[in-house]
């Protein structure tokens, strides 16, 4: 139950964060046209840094042979919930709200939410965790939740996936960690000697620039947030189906498949395990809205099941994560 409570902990926290984004856009500190900047920064300039910087200093060969799994498993772990989105969506009475419905129950707050909670539980492999699953999440993003909204998928989307600056500070962080000789210590008192020195201060530079992504991201949701509809008559019924089975039915499938496949052989960590447990029973990602808005989906459906499913989560996470240690998996 002390994992439980941790991650209970954390996600308060990260809470009282995005309660501070949201008064400070109450207050006009941080409009939307800011609030857009900022959400530009963290994801192609902070977020990038942070992931160069993690995957320079956990990589190893011996680490990334034993991860190999997880980039398929943030594909697979996606496209089953957005299979199961698709499923329950026949039940939606509005055929336009469907694909956006699809999406939005398949679509975890991958990312921002999990980052700081596994980083408190199980340290740099729990985050380089999150980042490999970042690489597999990506790519179906970009393929089968765009196809999901709009019905198809254009070579332009796929041109998005490949000079995205996440997947290509991953790459990169990767390939110097495997290439170059030490790289891992640059940064260090073991790596500051000769060469290594220029290198420890660029990575140094690097790494208190992705120090600012966590809270510069929480600040963004809570600001985002507050610009937010819950309350929307129309979309009531929807809303509650995406809540249901993004806080709870997609969330239990994939952690009792992803189980019985670790039982029955699949070579995965206790924490990588974890980790995509808790990723898998995340929220609706604040980035759905803004997709929403891009490739024709239901705007109002997406910002009312952010609102409700980003609140409950505040119980529904720590709860199934305590269900998951009882159970002894």
């Amino acid at each position: 139950m002390a994992d439980a409570w941790v991650v209970l902990n954390k996600i308060a926290v990260m809470f009282l964060v995005m309660l501070a984004g949201w008064l400070l856009c109450r207050r006009g500190l941080l409009a939307a046209p800011f609030q857009s900047a900022l959400g530009r920064l963290v994801v192609d300039g902070t977020f990038p840094a942070l992931v160069f910087t993690q995957m320079l200093t956990t990589v190893s060969r011996d680490s990334l042979r034993a991860s190999l799994w997880i980039p398929m498993l943030g594909l697979l772990v996606m496209a089953l919930a957005s299979g199961i989105g698709l499923l329950a969506a026949r039940g939606v009475r509005e055929k336009s709200q469907r694909g956006t419905f699809a999406f939005l129950a398949g679509m975890p707050n991958w990312v921002y939410l999990p980052l700081p909670i596994v980083q408190g539980l199980f340290g740099t492999e729990g985050v380089r965790t999150v980042l490999l699953f970042n690489l597999g999440a990506q790519i179906f993003l970009w393929t089968g939740s765009v196809a999901l909204i709009r019905g198809k998928l254009e070579r332009s989307d796929l041109k998005q996936l490949a000079f995205n600056p996440g997947l290509l500070a991953t790459l990169a962080g990767i390939a110097v960690a495997l290439l170059v000789p030490g790289a891992s210590t640059w940064g260090s008192a073991a790596g500051d000697a000769g060469a290594g020195w220029w290198a420890g201060i660029a990575v140094q530079a690097l790494t208190l620039v992705g120090s600012l992504t966590i809270p510069l991201s929480l600040l963004v949701t809570g600001a985002q947030l507050s610009g937010l509809a819950w309350d929307d008559p129309g979309h009531r019924g929807p809303v509650a189906g995406v809540v249901v089975l993004r806080l709870a039915i997609a969330p239990a499938v994939t952690i009792v498949l992803l189980h019985a496949a670790v039982q029955a052989g699949l070579p995965l960590t206790d924490i990588a395990r974890h980790t995509i447990f808790l990723i898998a029973a995340m929220p609706v990602a604040i980035s759905c809205s803004m997709f929403a808005e891009r490739f024709g989906g239901d705007i109002r459906l997406s910002a009312a099941s952010i609102f409700a499913s980003t609140l409950l989560s505040l119980a529904s996470v720590p709860a199934l994560y305590a269900a998951i240690r009882a159970l002894g998996w």
